[in-house]
């Protein structure tokens, strides 16, 4: 039997709101894909905030991709009895008092603050292009690049709140992802703690790149 419970989208760091519409069609759950905030001093609770109250179900489903890991994990924190699902896909989980800087590994978690700090949080367009679009036809490449939206720097370096994940949660795995390495993924998926797990051979994008593969997976969350 199909879960009722709708489904939130929360986009990676930067990412448009139709890279889900692919997605949302095929799903037979209502389903939404919130705004982030758009303040340059925007704190990770103010996105948290914004996608609580963009929100009018009750109770959902999260589906979080990337860096919207850390805005589910803070959410999550915030308002747990709402959350009864939770499906991660190539994303960032830190744990309580940690940011999504201080949750990469060495040497990044290092380095990527500073150059943050000096360029600011919309990486070059060749990054771009050989990094988050990485497997995507040029079509698809181009838009994402003309589409993405720099987000605040205190979302990544905000700490997120203790975060006590639903037992009915999953993680799926990117294997040819340039952005987050799947030993990355894995320490992430150890730390959500389910059994639950899938593995895609895509890139980081996994929605806009394999959406009928994805898409599959989800309805199998969904349904279980």
């Amino acid at each position: 039997m199909i879960s009722q419970s709708p489904i939130v989208f929360l986009s990676g760091a930067g990412l448009p709101e139709w890279i889900w519409d692919d997605i949302r069609a095929a799903l037979p759950v209502d389903s939404m894909v919130p705004a982030y905030p758009k303040e340059d001093g925007a704190t990770l609770g103010d996105y948290a905030e914004a996608v609580r109250s963009q929100v009018r179900w009750p109770v959902f489903t999260l589906v979080a991709h990337s860096a919207g890991g850390v805005v589910a994990t803070e959410l999550i924190s915030r308002v747990p009895k709402r959350v009864d699902g939770f499906l991660a896909i190539s994303a960032s989980l830190p744990a309580a008092g940690q940011s999504f800087f201080s949750a990469l590994p060495f040497p990044q978690k290092a380095i990527l603050p500073v150059i943050v700090r000096m360029s600011g949080t919309r990486p070059p367009e060749k990054v771009m292009r050989s990094g988050l679009a990485n497997g995507l036809d040029e079509r698809l490449v181009d838009r994402i690049v003309r589409d993405f939206s720099p987000e605040s720097q205190r979302f990544y370096r905000d700490r997120v709140g203790a975060a006590s994940y639903p037992s009915r949660s999953g993680y799926i795995l990117t294997h040819s992802d340039r952005e987050f390495p799947v030993s990355m993924q894995e320490r992430f998926r150890k730390r959500l703690g389910s059994g639950w797990t899938r593995s895609i051979e895509t890139g980081h994008l996994p929605m806009v790149q394999k959406p009928a593969e994805l898409g599959g997976y989800i309805r199998e969350f969904i349904e279980q």
